[in-house]
Formats: C-alpha cells, sequence, structure tokens
C-alpha cells in the first residue's frame, strides 16, 4: 500500500528503506525554479533515531499500517512480558528490548497501548504519567528540610527517582513517563 508525499500526515507511518518511520513533521515546498518537493523530518519508530529526508511532490512511498492493540500486563515470566489483548483475550509474551524504555514504568495489571507492525511489537505507548510505590528510599532527618532538596527513592519497577526529602517507602507517587520524574505523591 503506498500513498503521495503530497498526503502525508504528522504521525503517518512508513515503510522506507531506512527502517519504520512515523512522520513528526512535513513542509511543502515549491521553489520559484525546478519540480515541487516535501522536506520531511522522520522518526525510527524502533530505535527513536530523527532522520530529516526530502521527497519529489506527488512520488508514492510505502505506507506501514501500524496496528494499536490495548493490552493488560499480567505477569513476567522469565525475560519476558505476558501481556493479555483486552478484546480477544490472547495472551502475548513480549521481549524487554521490545518495550524499550517502557519496562521501566510497568507493573502487574496495568493496561497499555501495545503498537504492533507485521506482529512485531514496537514498543509501548504509556499513559502520560503512572503511579508507582516507593521500596526504598533514605528517611528524612528533622531540620533537614531545604528548599527543594531531593534524594533518590527506588519504586516497586526497579526504577530510581529524586523525590522530595518527605516522601518515604511504602508511599504512592506520580511518575511522569516521559521524563521520569516525580510529579507528586498518589
Amino acid at each position: 500500500m503506498s500513498v503521495s508525499t503530497n498526503d502525508l500526515r504528522n504521525g503517518m507511518a512508513l515503510d522506507l528503506p531506512e527502517g519504520l518511520m512515523t512522520v513528526v513533521e512535513f513542509q511543502h515546498v515549491k521553489p520559484g525554479k525546478g519540480g515541487a518537493f516535501v522536506r520531511t523530518r522522520l522518526k525510527n519508530y524502533r530505535t527513536g533515531a530523527v532522520l530529516e529526508k526530502t521527497f519529489r511532490a506527488d512520488e508514492k512511498v510505502p505506507l506501514a499500517v501500524i496496528d494499536k492493540r490495548e493490552m493488560q500486563f499480567l505477569y513476567r515470566e522469565g525475560a519476558d512480558y505476558v501481556f493479555m489483548d483486552n478484546e480477544s483475550y490472547e495472551q502475548l509474551h513480549v521481549s524487554p528490548e521490545a518495550l524499550g524504555e517502557a519496562v521501566r514504568y510497568l507493573k502487574e495489571g496495568d493496561t497499555v497501548v501495545l503498537p504492533m507492525y507485521q506482529g512485531e511489537v514496537l514498543g509501548a505507548e504509556l499513559p502520560a504519567a503512572v503511579e508507582l510505590r516507593v521500596t526504598a528510599t533514605e528517611p528524612g532527618f528533622a531540620g533537614d528540610r531545604v528548599s527543594g532538596a531531593r534524594k533518590p527513592a527506588t519504586t516497586e519497577t526497579g526504577l530510581v527517582v529524586q523525590v522530595p526529602l518527605f516522601v518515604e517507602a511504602g508511599d504512592v507517587i506520580k511518575v511522569d513517563t516521559r521524563t521520569g520524574d516525580y510529579l507528586t505523591r498518589a
């Protein structure tokens, strides 16, 4: 299946020789002389690398149909993460390499969207913030209340987050999944 470069939209997935790419931004350019062209900025689905590429206007490029499935994380089996499709109840084993950074935020029972292309999982789309329980952190001492002071805290997924001094082991905190930063106590 192909699409014309004139019909490109942000978020579209393309199966190019450079790899599976998603369109971050595009610009139609019509110079005074010569033919029109489309300047694009593409992001590799697998590696996250950003690439700038120029196409002729109305050039055909292969469109990739990404199947986005809502799945629930059930448990870990060996190194793999086991997910259940929320519609078909089919179970799927996914390697931590395919999930990338998302493994730092996943806990049993969480629902995530797994983008798939030709049966291969391309990562995980997480909510903007997740709630994680703090399993270990240094105690904050009385009088140790410097404004904005932070200490490291380990969460139930193994993620280490810099938190304010009042956060203690057993607290549930909200963490931004895009940056890995502490947001608030839940």
